[in-house]
């Protein structure tokens, strides 16, 4: 844990991305006990003045030679060479770094944490260091958790249907350029994504390995067994990019090593701090995009059956992924290191 203090010093690298301003906001929300903030982002933002907690903040540039003297907590959310370069020396230096990067998450010197999950974790940092996982990680793990305690699972089949601002500011912009020229009846220009991304979809998230294997869906596989602490879980995932501005939703399907009905199923997730159950298929109450943006929760619904196999259970989920699955649980993790 840290040093308990009244307020503390805070530094966000990648201040004016879209999980930068996300943080910002949470920080202002929560009340986080803020004595000072500083904001880091690329020489094109220097200069740039961001509201926090009644307060105005000026962005600084990044540079090899920025000093960090006085602060007590880093969220980084920037790039991976941005997390090589600054987490271990500010770690080091005794600042506690919150990384949003791929960077450290398999680190076994480093916790990977979401805190309704494992923040028993955070007792040991020895690199000063804790990641916060894969924001489809993040609320499948939310969703795996109640159930693996109940009566432990033993496999996952997870498809996720992620929203474009879970690659950035660009993303987003690239979409609505694409549905307004697209809809003009003009030429489309596709510069982010391989393909168009407004009125389709794309099977792919990251770079394909030897096996065809997207990066996410690796993350997703290694990084929830790693938070579950169940390393012999199997567990394969589609990743999948739509058309949605904000917010991730994913298919799960779930072997247990027990029976579960569904309504012990829904009372056990239902239990589980940050998640709400949204499930009333007849009355067509079922959790969607729309429900989750600007949300802290997580989203669960479609809770039935899987006569296919013995033991089996669907699940549908839905979180922002700006929030939840990023800005919002490293705030919480900050939030359980500095309350002791």
């Amino acid at each position: 844990m840290m040093k308990k203090k009244p307020k503390y010093t805070v530094a966000i690298l990648g201040a004016t991305g879209v999980v930068g301003q996300e943080t910002l906001e949470i920080l202002e929300e929560r009340k986080f006990p803020l004595a000072e903030l500083r904001l880091f982002a690329s020489k094109r933002s220097a200069g740039e003045v961001m509201s926090c907690q009644d307060q105005e903040w000026t962005v600084e540039e990044l540079t090899e030679s920025s000093s960090f003297s006085g602060v007590d907590i880093a969220f980084i959310s920037a790039t991976d060479a941005i997390s090589k370069e600054y987490g271990l020396r500010l770690g080091a230096a005794g600042v506690v770094v919150i990384d949003d990067s791929a960077v450290f998450r398999m680190d076994e010197q480093v916790p990977l944490v979401v805190p309704e999950v494992n923040a028993a974790a955070l007792r040991a940092m020895p690199r000063g260091i804790v990641s916060i996982p894969n924001c489809t990680t993040t609320p499948l793990v939310m969703a795996l958790k109640p159930l693996h305690d109940a009566v432990g699972v033993k496999r996952v089949v997870v498809t996720t249907f992620q929203s474009v601002s879970g690659t950035g500011s660009a993303a987003m912009d690239e979409l609505m350029d694409q549905t307004k020229d697209l809809l003009a009846f003009r030429d489309i220009k596709t510069e982010v994504y391989p393909h168009q991304i407004a009125f389709n979809i794309l099977p792919h998230i990251g770079s394909f390995n030897d096996g065809g294997d997207c990066s996410e869906e690796v993350k997703i596989a290694k990084e929830t067994r790693k938070i579950l602490d169940a390393p012999d879980l199997r567990v394969t995932a589609t990743t999948v990019r739509v058309p949605v501005l904000r917010c991730h939703s994913e298919a799960i399907n779930i072997e247990l090593a027990k029976p579960l009905t569904v309504n012990e199923a829904r009372a056990a997730l239902a239990a589980m701090p940050g998640v709400i159950i949204y499930d009333d298929p007849v009355k067509n109450l079922y959790p969607m995009p729309l429900d989750a943006t600007g949300k802290d929760d997580v989203y669960i619904g479609r809770v039935r059956q899987d006569e296919s196999i013995t033991n089996g259970l669907n699940l549908w989920v839905v979180s922002d992924n700006l929030r939840k699955g990023a800005a919002l649980n490293a705030i919480q993790i900050a939030e359980y290191l500095v309350n002791g």
